[in-house]
């Protein structure tokens, strides 16, 4: 009797227990259907609904992370997730993290009905799906290289619901996040500039004049101080106690200077204490950008590729995304004007290189610029080895008449430079065929080089030696060593080479980049992407 009775109270109590499940997944179910979340920060998720959607319908529409009223090893090693959306440079805000955190300590909650449960459980759902989603492609959609970086294959829901299985919930972030050594990189210093902001008093250093090599400077020590924190110098420097700038402190300045792309002359002046005074909170701001970035990327691959970085005015060529990330070649460039000209950012593939190309000139400039100067001087496409170029490519030489200068206005006739050492794109040419005809090319104008800051094109980017450039480009084809391309660079012959296998160029946008050195560099926003930057993340972020 006694057994029976027990045997009809576990069933009682089995039934139960599936009526409230169910019940849960009726209102777990309602909310889906209307892609809103009561309890959320930012409650709409149309864009997430259907993966929710299938996320639930993998647990038979029960609840993903309770079992009964109390918190799944899984539900939470999820909250902890979230908590720790800052490592990567997102906000926990953004994730409910604090909410959730909350909610989790206090289960089970014996006040909690039906209703309590199921918004729970799809709270955490919906903002660790939301995360994992930013992760992979970015907060920003469609990002600067359109979709970002999902991987073709990988299904959100089916991964999660895999996760919460087997408690690898941590796991998922390290396969979404990018794998690249700059990512992991820009993560230790987003760590390291957090722990200044939230620990390091920061006070504005000032000077009433230049400060040079020797001089007394009332401030010095601050500025070690400032120095030491930022890494640029030893802790411990003998003799350095006194209120002179001494040649220790100066050294430390240049390095300063390297570091934040100023001239590297130890002076202490208008430019560099007001890189000294950016507080730690805004380089924790730009560190958190170029991971965004880094995420909206898409996938590069396995193979070689080359970055422009457009802050920097640098090139970096890798051989693999692995590694520690250190480029094997690396030039200065000279990129679009700020004002008017912009290097658009670009995700393609190089194709060819040419060698002593030919200089189409580009409508806008032929209109803007050379038309003007056609009608003051004609001979001017005499002087500049340029000739007129009709219907399929006939050359009609360098005349300059009125017909031809109608002509030229009206979009019939078009202008080039013939190849020569001093053509405007130098000695070779790399494409990477894009809708902005922006291209990588040398220049006759070198001393730009010699510049801090480099933007002067018309938005191509200048080499600043195109034949190392060349030369790792083609290392794969035998019969282009360096030798045979420097003799190609001066044998006065228009010649195309196809890649044997074409390999990604990204046109970049960060002012924060992890060096190989183990140090952190700092850029100027030239073109002020990072305010824009901002501007999108808060409106996709801010609650409506």
């Amino acid at each position: 009797m006694r057994f029976a009775l027990a045997i009809l109270g576990l069933a009682l109590l089995s039934a139960r227990s599936a009526a409230a499940q169910d019940t849960v997944g009726a209102h777990i179910r309602t909310m889906i259907a209307v892609a809103r979340h009561p309890w959320a920060r930012r409650p709409d998720f149309p864009r997430l609904v259907d993966v929710v959607a299938r996320l639930y319908a993998s647990r038979g529409d029960g609840p993903v992370w309770l079992a009964g009223r109390r918190l799944s090893q899984a539900g939470r090693s999820a909250v902890a997730l979230l908590l720790a959306a800052g490592d990567e440079g997102l906000v926990p805000a953004d994730y409910d993290a604090a909410t959730l955190d909350g909610l989790a300590r206090g289960l089970p909650h014996p006040s909690w009905n039906a209703v309590a449960l199921a918004r729970f459980d799809l709270l955490l759902s919906v903002d660790l799906l939301r995360y994992l989603d930013d992760l992979r492609s970015g907060r920003v959609r469609p990002g600067p290289f359109g979709q970002g970086r999902a991987p073709a294959g990988l299904d959100l829901a089916v991964s999660v619901a895999a996760a919460a299985t087997g408690d690898s919930v941590a796991r998922l972030v390290g396969a979404l996040e990018p794998h690249l050594a700059q990512y992991r990189n820009l993560r230790i210093h987003l760590a390291r500039y957090r722990r200044l902001a939230a620990d390091t008093p920061f006070v504005a250093l000032e000077a009433d004049r230049v400060v040079r090599p020797g001089d007394p400077y009332s401030g010095v020590g601050a500025l070690r101080r400032r120095l030491i924190v930022l890494g640029d110098l030893a802790p411990a420097v003998a003799g350095d106690t006194g209120d002179v700038y001494t040649e220790s402190v100066t050294s430390a300045v240049r390095r300063f200077q390297v570091r934040h792309a100023l001239e590297p002359d130890g002076v202490l002046g208008r430019g560099t204490l007001a890189a000294l005074n950016v507080p730690f909170t805004a380089r924790v701001e730009q560190i958190a950008l170029a991971l965004e970035r880094l995420r909206a990327l898409p996938p590069i691959g396995r193979q070689r590729f080359v970055v422009v970085n457009i802050p920097s005015f640098q090139l970096f060529a890798f051989d693999s995304v692995g590694g520690a990330g250190a480029p094997v070649l690396q030039m200065r460039v000279v990129t679009g004007k700020a004002l008017d000209t912009r290097t658009p950012l670009l995700f393609e593939e190089l194709r060819y290189v040419e060698f002593w190309p030919y200089w189409n000139v580009p409508r806008s400039i032929l209109v803007k610029e050379m038309l003007p100067m056609l009608r003051r001087r004609p001979s001017y496409l005499r002087a500049n080895q340029m000739e007129v170029v009709g219907p399929r490519r006939a050359v009609l030489g360098d005349d300059v008449t009125p017909q031809i200068l109608r002509r030229l206005a009206a979009g019939e006739l078009s202008v080039r430079q013939r190849p020569r050492p001093w053509n405007a794109l130098g000695l070779a040419k790399f494409v990477f065929p894009n809708s902005a005809n922006v291209y990588m090319h040398g220049t006759p104008q070198t001393e730009l080089f010699a510049r801090t800051r480099r933007d002067f094109s018309h938005g191509c980017i200048r080499l600043e030696d195109p034949a190392a450039l060349a030369a790792w480009v083609l290392q794969d084809q035998p019969a282009w060593s360096r030798a045979a391309i420097e003799l190609r660079m001066v044998a006065g012959v228009n010649t195309r080479v196809l890649l044997s296998r074409p390999m990604p160029v990204v046109v970049f946008y960060t002012t924060a980049v992890a060096a190989p050195d183990g140090t952190i560099r700092f850029y100027e926003d030239v073109y002020g992407h990072d305010h824009s930057l901002v501007e999108a993340l808060r409106s996709v972020t801010s609650p409506p």
